[in-house]
């Protein structure tokens, strides 16, 4: 989409024309994925359409091996002369993308280490008690769950997350809508709250909105800022911040029925791909999901036990009409076992706005 290509301007090459980076895998592939068809990655991957499966099938390519041992620079040369040429070159180097992921390289102890420590910067919630709830606010490099009840805020809660990251003059927001429930006269309250009108053109340029109605056509959005950030030159106030996704549940909800193993995939493979863009583009994410019915007729968090796995963190919110609050706790958060010592309150109030 033309909206996701306004973020930021890409870096110069500093490659030979038409060239594209070469895998960073240290051994082979697994044979079974090596022999991945091209075609059989379309679902999960928009760019790796028919057009692109056509093209480099006039290459006598047709798997993933055949990829690998082709001449990317003769492949990229052929591109370049197609009407099509920039998606075609985001489809190859989305493969190579792929092929990373398949196998990354070994890291030592002291190697992770240094990478949770490199990963301890938060971003500001904008609620002076939630940030204080959340040792600071959400954690970059993390995927944070929020889930409740309709109605219960959670897309306030978004918004104005939103509007305090923009408002930091640190980077830019990407908000996906997934049911039409994006306010810009929500954040304008906001921003004017503190009498901060004169900011208010320049916050909402930071802050990218786009309208996503089924599980493809996210993935699109996702690769396609992958694609983005993986190119993008990071200079101040430029670089991508927060992703926000109200609501994933919507999307993936649609998918699981029928007994069939497929709707799951997508969902974990949809897991994957967000905790994959926010450890290695150093942003934080943040999804909704909204209840169900459990047990004695419980609500619990949408989406089974697939998918509680997946978030670092998970909140819950729920609102009380008739105090006027708004209680969140944590259902799950690495501050909750990473020590005997550490200390996470259960639960936090806040009157509501």
């Amino acid at each position: 989409p033309a909206l996701l290509c306004r973020i930021l301007p890409t870096r110069p090459d500093r490659r030979a024309p038409n060239s594209f980076p070469v895998s960073t895998a240290t051994a082979p592939i697994e044979g079974e994925k090596a022999m991945t068809a091209l075609k059989s990655l379309e679902r999960e991957f928009p760019l790796l359409d028919i057009n692109f499966q056509s093209f480099c099938a006039s290459h006598g390519i047709l798997t993933v091996a055949d990829f690998l041992t082709h001449d990317l620079h003769s492949l990229a040369a052929a591109a370049e002369s197609q009407p099509a040429s920039l998606r075609l070159k985001e489809g190859i180097s989305q493969v190579l993308s792929i092929v990373d992921t398949l196998h990354q390289p070994w890291l030592d102890g002291l190697e992770l280490l240094q990478d949770a420590m490199d990963n301890k910067r938060v971003l500001s919630t904008g609620i002076a008690a939630v940030d204080s709830f959340l040792h600071g606010g959400l954690r970059v490099g993390q995927l944070t769950e929020l889930a409740g009840p309709s109605s219960s805020g959670k897309t306030q809660l978004c918004l104005r997350l939103a509007s305090s990251v923009a408002k930091m003059d640190r980077g830019s927001v990407v908000y996906v809508d997934t049911g039409n429930s994006f306010s810009s006269r929500r954040i304008h309250h906001f921003l004017c709250e503190n009498d901060d009108t004169g900011i208010v053109q320049r916050v909402m340029s930071r802050i990218l909105r786009h309208s996503v109605f089924d599980i493809n056509l996210l993935f699109n959005v996702l690769h396609q800022l992958e694609f983005v950030l993986g190119s993008q030159e990071y200079r101040e106030g430029c670089k991508v911040q927060l992703l926000i996704i109200d609501s994933v549940s919507s999307l993936i909800t649609p998918v699981l029925g029928g007994g069939s193993s497929q709707g799951y995939s997508l969902m974990t493979s949809l897991g994957v791909l967000l905790k994959k863009l926010a450890h290695e583009h150093d942003i934080a994410i943040l999804v909704t999901n909204h209840m169900v019915g459990g047990e004695r007729g419980n609500p619990k968090p949408a989406l089974g036990e697939s998918w509680k796995s997946i978030p670092h963190v998970r909140l819950l919110l729920s609102c009380d009409y008739e105090t006027n609050t708004c209680n969140i706790s944590t259902l799950k958060h690495p501050s909750l076992v990473s020590s005997p010592n550490s200390y996470m309150p259960k639960k936090v109030t806040e009157s509501s706005s």
